[in-house]
Parts: C-alpha cells; sequence; structure tokens
C-alpha cells in the first residue's frame, strides 16, 4: 500500500466526515461506570454495508440489523451497547433487540428499518431492558456533530479494551475533500470470520450500497478477517460502513477514475483498526506481524498466516523472547495448504531462520533483543507460487489467562 493518495486527520473521528454526529453515555450495563451506550446518526439515509460473524449462535443484534440492510441498503443510525452481548437470549433476546431499535427510531424521527443495533458483552444474560430504555432515552438528544461525541461513542464501545481505536483520514475524489473515518472495539474472542469484535466506518463518499457492500467484504477479509488474538470467533462480529454521500463527488465504482484512490483510503482505515485490536489484545505485549509470500495462491497464503499467528506456542515464544522458528514451520506445515518441504524460508525482522528449508546460524542475543520490540515481525516465503497476504497477533501472557478466567465476576 503505498498510501500517497491520503492523509490522516489528526483527531479525526466517526463524526469527521459530512453528516455524521454520535454521542454515547452510561446507563447501567457496566459495574464499572464507563459509557455503555452509544450511537452513531447520519442527517440523511446513507448507503451502508455490513459483514456479520459465521458463528452458527448469531447474536440477536445481528439478525435485525441483516434485516435492516436487506430492505434497501440504506441506515440512518447505529445503536450500540457494552457489557452484555444479548447473545443467546431466544425469543426475548430478540424482541428486546428490536425494542431497542424502535426506540432510538422513534427517538431521532427516523424508519425503523433504518436503524441497526449491535451488543457487546457477556453471553446468555438478558439486557436490563429499564436501563437501556432510559438510556436510549438521555441518548437520543445528546447526539452531536462533534469530536467529543465521537470520543464518547469510543468509550461505549468498549469492554475488556485497555484503548479507544480510531482513525480518519481525507483522499480527493473528482476534486472534492472525501473523508473516511473508523472505530472499532475487540480485545479478546478475536479470530473473526466474516471477536468480540466490532468495526464502524463513516464516510461522506457518494457510493451506491450495493458497492460499499463490495467493497466492505473484499477489505475485510483483507483486514478484519487477518487478525487473531486467541482463535475463538464471537457471536457478536460486525462491521457496519455507512457513506452519506455528502461529499458531491460523482458516485464511486470501480470505473471511476479516482476509486483505486478511494479503496486504498478505506483498506487503510479498515487495516489500522483491525491492528490495534490486534494490539490491544487481552493481556498482550506485543503486536506479532506475519507475512507470507509464494504461496500456490492468496487464499492459501491467508489460512497459513492465521495458523501462524494464532498458535500458542508461536504466541507464547514471543512474549518469552524465544527465537524458536521450529514453532513456526510446525504451524506452517499443519496449515492444511500445499507446501514444498525442500523450499521455505524464515525471518525475523532482519534475522534469517532458515532458508530453502535448512537452517541457518544466528546470534541468539540479536534475536533476544528483536523480542524485546513491542512489534514482531515474521516473514515466510513458500516459493511454490505467487500468493501472499499478511495478518496481525499478539503474544499470550499470564495475564490473557487472569482475565478471561474472571471475565463474569
Amino acid at each position: 500500500m503505498t498510501r500517497d493518495a491520503f492523509v490522516t486527520v489528526a483527531d479525526g473521528t466517526v463524526t469527521t466526515p459530512r453528516g455524521f454526529k454520535a454521542w454515547g453515555l452510561y446507563c447501567g450495563l457496566k459495574k464499572s461506570g464507563r459509557n455503555d451506550l452509544g450511537a452513531i446518526v447520519c442527517e440523511v439515509p446513507a448507503a451502508a454495508a455490513g459483514v456479520f460473524t459465521t458463528n452458527a449462535f448469531q447474536a440477536a443484534p445481528l439478525k435485525v440489523t441483516r434485516e435492516a440492510l436487506a430492505v434497501d441498503g440504506r441506515m440512518q443510525a447505529i445503536l450500540v451497547n457494552s457489557g452484555n452481548a444479548n447473545a443467546c437470549t431466544g425469543a426475548q433476546g430478540e424482541a428486546d433487540a428490536r425494542e431497542m431499535r424502535d426506540l432510538f427510531a422513534k427517538a431521532i424521527g427516523v424508519s425503523e428499518h433504518l436503524v441497526g443495533v449491535t451488543s457487546t458483552g457477556v453471553i446468555g444474560e438478558l439486557l436490563p431492558m429499564d436501563k437501556v430504555r432510559s438510556g436510549v432515552a438521555e441518548l437520543a438528544p445528546k447526539v452531536v456533530p462533534s469530536a467529543e461525541g465521537g470520543e464518547e461513542f469510543c468509550q461505549a464501545i468498549l469492554t475488556t479494551d485497555l484503548v479507544k481505536k480510531e482513525i480518519c483520514v481525507r483522499v480527493t475524489v473528482d476534486g472534492k475533500e472525501v473523508t473516511i473515518a473508523g472505530a472499532a472495539k475487540g480485545s479478546g474472542m478475536i479470530h473473526p470470520n466474516m471477536a468480540t469484535m466490532l468495526g464502524f466506518m463513516t464516510t461522506d463518499a457518494n457510493i451506491e450500497p450495493a458497492e460499499l457492500q463490495k467493497l466492505l467484504s473484499g477489505v475485510t477479509d483483507q483486514t478484519f478477517n487477518m487478525i487473531t488474538v486467541d482463535g475463538d470467533t464471537s457471536t457478536n462480529d460486525m462491521v457496519v460502513a455507512m457513506a452519506s454521500g455528502l461529499a458531491g463527488n460523482e458516485a464511486l465504482s470501480a470505473q471511476h477514475k479516482d476509486y483505486e484512490a478511494f479503496k486504498e483510503a478505506f483498506n487503510f482505515v479498515a487495516e489500522v483498526l483491525a491492528k490495534a485490536i490486534a494490539r490491544d489484545g487481552e493481556g498482550a505485549t506485543k503486536l506479532i506481524e506475519v507475512t507470507v509470500t509464494g504461496a500456490e495462491s492468496d487464499e492459501s497464503a491467508r489460512a497459513i498466516v492465521k495458523t501462524v499467528i494464532g498458535s500458542s506456542l508461536v504466541k507464547s515464544a514471543v512474549f518469552g523472547a524465544d527465537a524458536n522458528w521450529g514453532r513456526i514451520i510446525a504451524a506452517v506445515g499443519r496449515a492444511g495448504q500445499p507446501v514444498n518441504p525442500e523450499t521455505v524460508d524464515i525471518r525475523m525482522g532482519d534475522i534469517q531462520f532458515l532458508q530453502q528449508s535448512k537452517p541457518v546460524r544466528f546470534s541468539e542475543e540479536e534475536a533476544a533483543e528483536y523480542l524485546k520490540r513491542d512489534t514482531i515481525q515474521f516473514f515466510i516465503a513458500l516459493n511454490i507460487g505467487s500468493g501472499k497476504a499478511t495478518g496481525w497477533g499478539c503474544d499470550l501472557t499470564y495475564e490473557y489467562v487472569r482475565i478471561n478466567a474472571a471475565y463474569r465476576t
């Protein structure tokens, strides 16, 4: 990615693109007292797209949001709560998700099918709807088109996250300034296949729903679906994109002269959010980036990347600053993808471990020093094709076990 076509907007939030406003507040769903209810609202019905978890037990809010998108591919608001996933809650959970939607739609004066809902938190518990109802009533009039609103929204979507995750960029389309922004949450139960992972992207670009859906699906495969923290795919994973069209450019499509520049900027926003989720993995101290080249296909490369970054042994070795490359080659070999056992190269940063499947002498001291960094890069060349992929994960620490041993308590 050249990143020459766009610039990052300092202090930009999901409210920076024209037409968007947001807010977040505390309504009593979390014990911590941190914001737990938030919303993004567009001044106009925005073109919208979504990608959703492939977990067989999809949470009630996902069903409601998918139905909304199926009406006409447009959305004017997304309402989010944290602290309770409203997953595996049966008919009552679905009724509660629909009530959330209906309450917020009425409060902001839009049609019910233009509101999406999503939830994150503990699975298997019904939402305390008395708190949700009072929270929605308080939230609706506070949603504002300001950076502060974007910040409050970011805080409202966090659970075990230690930091908020947001990014905003600008790109030129038809000589007009187009803005793309995003916010996300995710720290544990991260192994998306479209963890708990939620992503929200806003833009003022003019792009039709079908084109936006095609773009989001493709970009997700290269970003959000290329991270893993613990190998668990959540019941609530969702990424939603909304485009207000208020930038005034000609409708974007693959044939548009500036489409590639817009796509590059859109991909960058998604990649930054995805990497931020991996870096903020529960208990994590290091970001792990794995790049596979020379695979039989891109799909094969992606499968190998996710096997390596998802390996508990690789993750533990990185945490312990142990340059045990045998764990990497073992993960490559069990990924179920075509490899030639005689042609594999592996290096960590600039330190070569394996060349044409033969061990290379390296300095243990130099490797141990490299492993003290907060970002660790592994490069795996299979040398059998042109497929390539990059993915991100994190180390496995004692703290991860502590957090998840007491998640509900």
